[in-house]
């Protein structure tokens, strides 16, 4: 169930779960100089008032929901005005009675650069808690964990929610079956080289209609959550938007499903089927 939720709400990113991590190396932030400019990448996928609501069932089961909210920040960062993202997960009816989960997840992401400067994990899953605040320096390239453990990153790497809306503003228009898109994203500790992989177009169904999609899979590293990257599929919406719709994926254990139910604020005209 945690990997439920987390595959929730980190979406497409959520390949974290079997990609393989790198620790970084540690660093004393106030040593390092402001070389890095800061970058500007077009953005025509979301804005502020966007909301989406996800419903994930295990086997026949409801077991959870998940809400994406993107705010405006009341916090500038230096002269950089950023997008407050938050993300709650729960569980729901049966669920909620053997494996209580109450998850909330923030992200501060540049609005010109879409990278984070900050990430709050605060979640109960099942009796475990887990709490985390990651402080970005991207004109460092290091980062700061609640833990004031400072590392040394990649460029403008990403948190478990920020690479989710990074990855909308990927440009797939010229995608062919078969490429790969990869995404540097900072989880737990560690850095990890997540990367997706374009499988085609199809349409589908959902509560809410059908949908012109188009279908990723992850590149995956073997023997982890998922035996094989046929085990876990994603479709997103083949419009301006790029909003993961719909996750199928068999696990060790059962399967999972997980499905847009609501959409609001959206920036663009979403690819639906009439």
């Amino acid at each position: 169930m945690k990997q439920l939720i987390t595959l929730l709400l980190a979406l497409v990113v959520a390949s974290c779960a079997f990609a393989q991590g790198k620790k970084p190396e540690k660093v004393a932030i106030d040593t390092l100089e402001a070389t890095q400019p800061l970058r500007s990448v077009t953005n025509r996928a979301f804005k502020a008032g966007e909301r989406l609501t996800y419903r994930i069932h295990y086997g026949f089961v409801d077991a959870g929901e998940a809400v994406l909210e993107v705010k405006e920040s009341k916090w500038k960062f230096g002269d950089r005005d950023a997008y407050h993202v938050v993300g709650t997960g729960r569980s729901l009816g049966a669920f909620d009675w053997v494996f209580k989960v109450r998850d909330r997840y923030e992200t501060y992401i540049d609005k010109q650069g879409v990278f984070p400067y900050r990430f709050i994990r605060d979640c109960y899953e099942g009796g475990y808690e887990i709490f985390q605040d990651y402080k970005f320096h991207p004109e460092k390239r290091a980062m700061r964990t609640h833990e004031e453990e400072e590392y040394l990153t990649p460029e403008f790497i990403q948190d478990l929610l920020s690479g989710f809306y990074y990855a909308r503003t990927l440009d797939f228009s010229r995608a062919r079956k078969g490429d790969e898109f990869e995404i540097t994203t900072f989880v737990d500790g560690e850095v990890y080289p997540l990367k997706i992989k374009y499988v085609g177009k199809e349409t589908i169904k959902l509560r809410k209609g059908k949908f012109r999609c188009m279908k990723f899979v992850p590149v995956i590293q073997e023997g982890r959550i998922w035996k094989d990257e046929d085990d876990l599929h994603v479709w997103v919406t083949d419009d301006a938007n790029k909003i993961p719709i719909l996750v199928k994926s068999e696990l060790v254990v059962g399967s999972l499903k997980m499905q847009m139910v609501e959409y609001e604020g959206l920036r663009n005209p979403i690819a639906k089927v009439d």
